[in-house]
């Protein structure tokens, strides 16, 4: 079983609800996210992926589509939450909000990013770990053996 990492980044803002700190003031992050998957390398001299467990390129395509292109410059809101009424208004005024059914925290958001890619990849290959940097020194870490 061979691993494999790919590293995106993103800027996404985002507004905790009830929160007792500074982040209940809506604020942004340069977002770092690691998505490691794991498979084995095909093993057929006649595929074109031969000796990859997966296409990084194929990676950076669900990744990108499913989470950096939505994400990026977006303000994550919870849409459970009164700030419903805050996301509307950001929108009603050009911004672009995305209205998440959780607190927009970076473990949540881990949850979320661990969904969409897993629905995404080829059966052969398996979300294995991600880890989402909120700062430099800040981040959370998802692990499939510990969600399963």
């Amino acid at each position: 079983m061979i691993r494999i990492t790919k590293i995106f980044t993103f800027e996404t803002a985002h507004v905790l609800y009830n929160y007792d700190g500074k982040c209940k003031n809506m604020h942004g992050h340069s977002y770092k996210l690691f998505v490691t998957v794991k498979g084995r390398p095909v093993n057929d001299l006649e595929n074109p992926k031969n000796g990859m467990v997966v296409d990084f390129g194929d990676i950076k395509s669900i990744v990108k589509s499913e989470i950096v292109d939505v994400w990026d410059h977006a303000v994550l809101v919870n849409a459970l939450s009164p700030h419903k009424e805050l996301g509307e208004d950001l929108e009603n005024k050009g911004h672009k909000v995305i209205y998440c059914s959780f607190q927009p925290t970076c473990e949540n958001m881990l949850y979320a990013i661990a969904a969409k890619i897993k629905s995404k990849l080829p059966a052969e290959v398996s979300l294995a770990y991600l880890k989402l940097h909120e700062t430099e020194n800040s981040y959370g870490e998802w692990f499939a053996e510990d969600n399963k």
